[in-house]
């Protein structure tokens, strides 16, 4: 794009900050959105405060860390001072909302019998009755503290909710009381006496008998609090002891860093209750903290009792979602070799439609296959209870060669990828780790086989995380190829990894960082050249988040040269679509639903000569300049059908999808008739492709509860059904090594 249109299209971008604000405003509509069950609207009340937690946590930690520096957005020009105070601003506003939006939820609960019951409007009985309880259960655990000359201000935990009270020395002086609400073994919701689910949490309760905690002191108000500090620690400086550091030393310099993170500086304190203006003024100073960090809440500050609530009322189906199972798929027969279904044609996985089990039969199996040389693979997020690291120390026992890159500086993973690279080591897997200043992100698995005297390759790309736990909450594809030139370039990205190096020459993957936006840009440029001439040009990108300046400047240069866009952003989107003269081919959608949406597909042209990549990487700088990422192509023409009508389906959508306008606003989506919800249709075609198979070839057994659902979507397309398989005999069932996995975790 030429300087000049660059300048002119300022209009076209919103800041990241504020954008992302406006996502978490997307999960906060689920909440008020009477079509969604109950209880799910209370969990995504819950979700919108941890997300927001997490906001602040990572990205107003920067922001004050970049205040001194004169820092701008490059896309808005907005400083850092101004980015700050919007955040601030807008964050009111949110919490405004998300209080009438949570008050609104419980007092439907209430028809179930469910209250939150605040400890001074109950009955003295019922009071007589807490206080008891509080003497026998509570305050042993308690470890109240008075600020003074010899007792310092202690330190607060991230996220962790305190009773502060203003006291009142028997000589008139003033003192503050600070009690820990949330330590130890405190049973946050306290049932209540009579009918109903009643109760009163725990940290009102303690606020309500601060006189017996404080014998000695009046108390003359108190206010409850809750702290978040700010995430964000330069894991980078693990790497800084020095070439040829051990793994075990970079573990533990990785260590010292999270730790580190706990102690950092408040970004947020939430406050419920009448904050006095002494104490007020105390805290901000000895937290360091501006006023304007402070906001008030009419609701309890930490929501995570309502997963509580939800299993208490798990019998109360009208609820809750209607239950869902990923289903088989129906291109994989689990009694045959999967390696060798794979050879014969490639195999998609969609998530959390069909199951994981797949993936994890190609572990197992390659782990007993004579024929496997090595398995090689990147783990970025693992299950706490992972069977990919079973598989793959199962593959080691057995002799293969196992090579596993474990990013220990996947944000908040750290911990957790620190004990399995421990694991695996013990096992006897070659464990390595990102390179100094990129984190490998990838979701990449390759085999190595040698047969009859030739070298073959299974090669596995995956747009989410190997974990089986968020598969069945979060939309991720996984392909599986057996092409040759597809896998010596897996080998090639190993390679490089291996020595410290990354892939510098493009291949048939895409891959960051030097490659893969280079590509794209080139594939982009293709489709501007043909709109200039006049011929029929079209993009489309389905991702987490777009703020690479690079990428969206070229998507406003393709629509000013007429080549349809189509931008599926979940989260942060910098670009705005619809701006005359500007952007007016560009629309942009965002679905937030049931499943988190987390796949990134790639489409480049129109339909008779697209091509269709899946890949680990979103348009943010961080994906294609600061981490190793891949996208592989989709070559078989029925799975790329498949992906395209998933991902027109979702612009299809009436009951999630919002489309944003010209002011950079979303609006729903909705349309005349029934609403058109793509998630459930996904759904409900994954059941349609297993009950369209003949009996013989339909994997068993089916949920019984989940057995021929109804259907809210169209017929399955021509381009989904399955192709039958050809009958081969089962291959051996490994033998398994019980207890390794519990003995090597043992050790961590």
């Amino acid at each position: 794009m030429k300087e000049k249109e660059i300048s002119s299209a300022s209009s076209c971008y919103v800041n990241r900050e504020l954008s992302w604000l406006q996502f978490n405003q997307r999960v906060l509509e689920e909440a008020d959105d009477p079509e969604n069950p109950l209880l799910e609207r209370l969990n995504f009340a819950s979700i919108f405060q941890s997300n927001l937690d997490e906001f602040y946590m990572v990205r107003v930690g920067v922001l004050l860390d970049t205040l001194e520096n004169g820092v701008t957005d490059d896309k808005t020009g907005m400083t850092s001072a101004e980015q700050l105070s919007a955040v601030l601003d807008r964050t009111r506003g949110l919490l405004g909302q998300r209080d009438r939006v949570y008050q609104g939820l419980m007092g439907e609960l209430a028809a179930y019998g469910v209250e939150l019951c605040s400890f001074h409007s109950l009955p003295d009985k019922t009071k007589n009755l807490l206080e008891k309880y509080f003497h026998t259960d509570v305050l042993p655990l308690l470890s109240p503290q008075i600020i003074g000359r010899k007792q310092p201000f202690p330190f607060l935990r991230n996220k962790s909710t305190y009773a502060v009270a203003m006291l009142r020395t028997k000589s008139g002086g003033e003192r503050m009381g600070i009690v820990p609400c949330g330590e130890g073994a405190l049973r946050r919701l306290v049932p209540l006496p009579g009918e109903g689910l009643r109760f009163v949490l725990v940290e009102d309760l303690i606020a309500g008998l601060l006189s017996k905690i404080f014998v000695h002191y009046k108390v003359e108000g108190s206010v409850l609090i809750r702290l978040v500090r700010s995430a964000d620690i330069h894991v980078d400086e693990a790497d800084g002891e020095g070439d040829g550091m051990h793994a075990e030393a970079y573990r533990r310099s990785m260590e010292t860093l999270v730790r580190r993170r706990r102690r950092l500086n408040p970004v947020k304190l939430e406050y419920r209750g009448k904050l006095e203006e002494n104490i007020r003024s105390s805290l901000c100073r000895c937290l360091d903290l501006s006023k304007k960090h402070l906001f008030a809440s009419g609701i309890p500050l930490d929501l995570s009792f309502t997963g509580a609530l939800r299993d208490m009322l798990r019998d109360k189906g009208e609820l809750f979602y209607p239950r869902r199972v990923p289903q088989p798929s129906p291109n994989v027969d689990l009694t045959r070799s999967v390696i060798d279904q794979i050879r014969r044609r490639d195999i998609l996985l969609r998530y959390p439609y069909e199951s994981v089990r797949p993936l994890l039969r190609l572990l197992q199996e390659a782990g007993h296959d004579p024929e496997v040389v090595s398995i090689k693979m990147t783990l970025y997020r693992v299950a706490h209870n992972s069977k990919v690291v079973e598989a793959l120390v199962d593959a080691a026992e057995n002799g293969k060669e196992v090579v596993v890159l474990v990013e220990l500086r996947a944000r908040f993973d750290e911990e957790n990828n620190i004990g399995w690279s421990r694991v695996l080591e013990q096992a006897g897997c070659r464990v390595i780790y990102g390179l100094d200043g990129l984190k490998v992100h990838s979701k990449l698995l390759l085999i190595t086989r040698s047969h009859q005297g030739q070298v073959e390759y299974i090669t596995q790309v995956g747009t989410g995380n190997y974990n089986e736990d968020t598969v069945r909450l979060y939309t991720d594809y996984a392909l599986m190829t057996a092409a040759h030139d597809l896998g010596a370039d897996a080998a090639r990205v190993f390679n490089s990894l291996s020595m410290e190096e990354v892939v510098e020459e493009p291949g048939p993957l895409l891959v960051a960082p030097v490659c893969l936006r280079a590509q794209i840009l080139k594939r982009m440029d293709e489709e501007i050249e043909r709109a200039r001439a006049g011929q029929s040009a079209y993009l489309g990108f389905k991702l987490n988040g777009l703020t690479d300046k690079v990428l969206a400047d070229k998507l406003l240069e393709a629509s000013q040269a007429g080549v349809q866009v189509d931008l599926l952003v979940r989260g942060i989107c910098c670009l705005v679509g619809g701006v005359p003269g500007l952007s007016d081919h560009i629309r942009v959608g965002s679905l937030v639903g049931r499943f988190l949406e987390h796949a990134r597909i790639y489409l480049f042209g129109t339909q008779e000569r697209r091509q269709v990549y899946l890949s680990s990487a979103d348009f943010m700088t961080r994906n294609t300049t600061h981490r190793v990422e891949v996208a592989i192509p989709v070559r078989d023409e029925d799975l790329r059908d498949q992906l395209e009508e998933m991902f027109f389906d979702q612009f299809r959508d009436t009951a999630k999808l919002r489309l944003q306008q010209p002011d950079g606003a979303y609006i729903r989506a909705r349309g005349e008739g029934s609403l058109f919800n793509a998630q459930e249709a996904f759904y409900d075609r994954a059941y349609q492709r297993v009950w369209a198979l003949p009996a013989p070839q339909r994997p068993e057994p089916l949920p019984a509860q989940d057995a021929r659902p109804a259907m809210a979507s169209a017929a399955l397309p021509k381009t989904s059904r399955p192709k039958p398989a050809s009958v081969k005999p089962a291959p051996t069932k490994p033998v398994k090594r019980p207890g390794l996995l519990s003995r090597l975790k043992r050790k961590r």
